[in-house]
């Protein structure tokens, strides 16, 4: 894969590990990414919890040398983590993970760590009102940012100041940072109020090159993958690259639509086939979907599981453990390693101020 410009980081130069002198521990580490880009932007993993079985078989699998915890996070979140973790009050350099916070509805409530309790989120702000870090980095959904009105953030950012944190955020698109897709991510980061006359972090500098699928799509190992049935296929063969329903003839995408033609709106999800010359929409957990096709340029099927892979900037290397579904499941939620690794150097670069 060529290098475009001095910002664009290669899968293969992912591979290289690093000794680092900033350890780092993870929360809803899933199948690595976020994980991936934190180590090869220079951190220790000291820890990952994962309650996700297959998930965090993948993790043991790719990096036996990490402490990886299977377990419900809300009961570790009750037990002493400065012992669990054998750390110090304040020791930790980075927290990092993004915890699930559709169950918030708290308009008018006290906005306190209290109203956060019996969602995944209060397990995180737990970890960090025990730990203490230097720094947190938590990624989420951009929908979160109005989700119940604006509620759900509002309340987690105060938690996030009231626990002694100075944040900063910003919504970020993957494509900007070596990763060909085209989706949104809210990232906020933490520096604990004490350090913030040393500690300086930036948000990383959207990359020169942006890359498509031209870029990643060849010499791809082999691996399984779902197939269309034989009647999509054909009608896939009628759809060029780049297009959807409305460049095949009416009477065809009609019968095939059903219901769906009378829904309002573009529809534009509907046999959607991707072009060589354009990033990937949005990597979904189940890669076939009526509404949410992603038809693979060149041929009339889903992209495999190393496909998919790839597009979410993971290396060649990395292992999924788990069925099929699974496996596209833990793609898909994943954090591309690129986008992490991008945000993580820039965390890494202000923790070197200290």
């Amino acid at each position: 894969m060529p290098v475009k410009d001095k910002n664009f980081v290669s899968e293969r130069e992912l591979d290289t590990s690093y000794q680092s002198k900033f350890i780092a521990l993870e929360l809803f580490a899933g199948a690595g990414g976020l994980a991936l880009g934190i180590e090869k932007a220079g951190f220790n993993t000291l820890s990952l919890i994962e309650n996700n079985k297959d998930a965090a078989n993948t993790l043991k699998k790719n990096r036996p040398n990490w402490n990886v915890i299977c377990e419900d996070i809300m009961n570790i979140s009750t037990e002493n983590l400065l012992k669990k973790f054998n750390l110090e009050i304040g020791q930790l350099d980075l927290l990092s993970g993004g915890a699930p916070c559709q169950s918030f509805s708290y308009a008018g409530k006290r906005l306190g760590l209290e109203d956060a309790r019996g969602t995944l989120f209060y397990s995180y702000a737990v970890f960090l009102k025990k730990l203490k870090p230097k720094t947190f980095l938590f990624e989420n959904v951009k929908g979160l940012l109005t989700h119940d009105n604006g509620n759900t953030y509002k309340l987690i950012l105060k938690i996030f100041a009231n626990a002694g944190y100075t944040i900063q955020k910003k919504v970020l698109n993957f494509w900007n940072y070596g990763v060909p897709q085209k989706r949104e991510r809210l990232i906020t980061i933490g520096i604990r109020n004490d350090l913030t006359n040393k500690v300086k972090i930036h948000f990383p500098k959207p990359h020169i090159y942006k890359p498509v699928l031209r870029d990643i799509l060849f010499n791809i190992p082999q691996s399984e993958g779902l197939n269309y049935a034989d009647k999509k296929k054909n009608i896939y063969k009628l759809v060029p690259p780049g297009g959807c329903w409305r460049d095949i003839p009416k009477d065809v995408a009609k019968k095939y639509m059903k219901t769906c033609w009378n829904l309002p709106g573009g529809k534009t999800g509907i046999l959607r086939r991707l072009s060589l010359d354009e990033p990937s929409l949005t990597i979904l957990t189940t890669p076939s979907q009526k509404q949410t096709d992603r038809c693979h340029p060149m041929s009339e099927r889903p992209f495999t599981v190393r496909e998919t892979a790839r597009i979410q900037s993971f290396p060649d290397n990395w292992k999924f453990v788990g069925s099929l579904m699974s496996k596209y499941r833990q793609i898909g939620n994943a954090v591309p390693v690129l986008f992490a690794y991008n945000i993580a150097k820039e965390i890494y670069l202000g923790l070197e101020m200290l």
